[in-house]
């Protein structure tokens, strides 16, 4: 489906729901939309770990066969965010599951697919599983400087592009270690008790990106509305990509 977020094009959910694990995940725009928009439609679908808890709560991990196929429909290349309302790489999903999306991407050499997960440790474990095919793009969300290790993690991954997604920023990022990173989405926090983000923060992410030739892309500047501080950093907007979209080609 279409989808305003800036830096992507669509978005497609074969999986929904997730689990918070740091506090980047506080004010998880997933979580808000499961609990009011869209809860009478999950929870007419079985979680994957098919608990009494799990059936009752509308941000239990689940999975979408029938939505599977919806990117071999797209003829037009197309940038693809894989489950903005979720985490593929979550603990509940099996290695099988896992597979079937990346079977899908792995059809679809038209299109460029958005991998971004908090959890690389597993996919590290799980790399091996799955052809990583060069549209697949595969990304670590880091809010602050207590979960840089992540990019370790994202560094052993075999994508033909690696990012981060420093959205919300919550915290300088001057240290982070971009060796091996293409890509740098960074953005302020948006919705009901967001937490600002300081210029600081935005103008040393993005001075460390040009640094060492990194890719920059500065999302919005957040606030109760997710486009009312704009989008513009230091006199411009940045929307840098690591490589343009490719032809169309067949599957």
């Amino acid at each position: 489906m279409s989808t305003h977020i800036e830096w992507t094009d669509e978005v497609w959910n074969p999986m929904t729901g997730c689990t918070k694990i740091t506090s980047g995940c506080d004010n998880c725009y997933a979580h808000a939309v499961a609990h009011t928009r869209t809860r009478d439609i999950y929870l007419k679908q079985p979680p994957v770990q098919n608990s009494e808890s799990g059936r009752v709560d509308p941000f239990a991990p689940r999975f979408w066969v029938d939505r599977l196929e919806t990117p071999l429909k797209w003829a037009t290349p197309r940038r693809i965010f894989v489950n903005s309302m979720s985490d593929v790489f979550h603990a509940h999903f099996t290695t099988e599951q896992i597979r079937m999306v990346f079977d899908v991407m792995n059809a679809c050499p038209q299109h460029q697919f958005q991998l971004l997960t908090k959890r690389p440790e597993r996919a590290v474990r799980l790399a091996e599983e799955f052809a990583w095919t060069e549209n697949i793009w595969f990304g670590t969300s880091i809010e602050n400087m207590s979960v840089a290790r992540r990019a370790d993690s994202l560094r052993k991954v075999p994508a033909h592009v690696r990012f981060i997604s420093a959205e919300p920023l919550l915290g300088p990022l001057d240290d982070l270690d971009l060796t091996g990173i293409d890509w740098v989405i960074g953005g302020g926090e948006s919705g009901i008790g967001f937490r600002p983000v300081e210029l600081a923060w935005a103008q040393g992410l993005r001075l460390l990106c040009e640094r060492h030739a990194v890719a920059f892309f500065w999302k919005q500047w957040g606030g109760r509305r997710s486009k009312s501080g704009g989008r513009s950093l230091d006199g411009r907007t940045w929307s840098e990509y690591p490589v343009a979209l490719p032809a169309v080609r067949a599957p």
